[in-house]
Formats: C-alpha cells, structure tokens, sequence
C-alpha cells in the first residue's frame, strides 16, 4: 500500500480539478479522508480476517464498488445541499475519483496480492502493469520498525510529484477560463 499521507496528497490534486469559488475547504478535508478509507480493511488483520478474503486488506473496500458507494454516502450526509459553484454531482465524482484513486495507487505497488477493483461481483486482485511505487508497511509500528520512511523516494516520484502537476495545470486551465470569460 501507498502511505495514508500519499493518498491524500493524490486527492488533493484530483480536488484542483473540482476548485473553484466558494467550495468550502472541508470538501478538500472528505476528499482526503475519502482516499484513506480504504485502508480501514486493515482491522480484519486482528479480527482474523485472511488478507485475501472478500473483506481481507485491498479487497471490498478498494473497489469501485466501494468508492461509488462511499462518494454518494459522503455527498448525502456532508453535503445534502450541496456546495456553491459545485454541483452534487460533481462532489460525487471527485469523492469517488479520490476513493478510486486509492486501489489506483495500491496497484502500483510491488508488494502484497493485488487490489480487488470489482468486488464484491469478482474478487480477482490486480496489480497494474507496472508498480513502480515501494510498497509501505502495514500499521504504524511496522512502518517504523520496517524503514517505512524509504518509501517516501517513489512516493514522492510517482504520486506526489504527478499530482503537483494536475493540479498545477487544473488551476492553470481554471485560471485561463476565468480570464476568458471575464473578456
């Protein structure tokens, strides 16, 4: 898995694609939270739950399934109105675009069984053709004991970095269409 701070860092670059006017920044907060959730799955680990169950890590919660499921969950409860300059189904989409992003990123990896992207219809797990990013350790300890730090130069490489750059040419575009139609 990528680390919970590369999940957000993944959403918060998707987000620049939804920026605009008086979006409030709690939009931006449930985006991010949106892309760690997934990893909730981790608790199955010490109710006994085997990693490559339906609800074992990278499996029900990593799909998109999942992420359409929680995205129109966090538009009803956090947003039932709603946001200027947004509408409710643009939330949605960049709720789920953030949730998705998540498996996106896992499979990336080079280390565990693969993500589950159609549970709970088919649980076959998948890695991307290439996984260029380390994959982290599981849970705090372990990612201090393991060296989880060294995780951070392919992070950094492969999702940080890109996700500086659509967000960068998101707010460029934005940019230029509010110049254009202010003309």
């Amino acid at each position: 898995m990528a680390t919970v701070f590369s999940h957000a860092v993944a959403a918060l670059g998707i987000g620049a694609c939804f920026y605009g006017p008086g979006v409030p920044k709690r939009v931006w907060a449930l985006g991010a939270l949106c892309a760690a959730i997934p990893d909730v799955d981790v608790i199955g680990f010490a109710l006994g739950v085997d990693y490559g169950d339906p609800f074992g890590h990278r499996g029900f919660t990593h799909s998109l399934f999942f992420a359409a499921l929680l995205a129109l969950a966090m538009v009803g409860l956090a947003f039932p109105r709603g946001v200027p300059s947004l509408s409710r189904f643009s939330l949605w989409t960049y709720f789920f675009l953030a949730t998705a992003s998540h498996g996106l990123l896992d499979a990336m990896t080079n280390g565990g069984l693969g993500v589950a992207f159609f549970a709970p219809f088919d649980n076959s797990r998948y890695f991307l053709p290439r996984t260029p990013i380390q994959v982290s350790p599981i849970g705090i300890t372990n990612f201090i004991a393991d060296g989880g730090l060294s995780v951070f130069p392919s992070e950094f490489l492969w999702i940080w970095l890109p996700s500086a750059l659509l967000a960068a040419v998101a707010l460029l575009m934005k940019r230029r269409e509010l110049r254009d139609h202010a003309r």
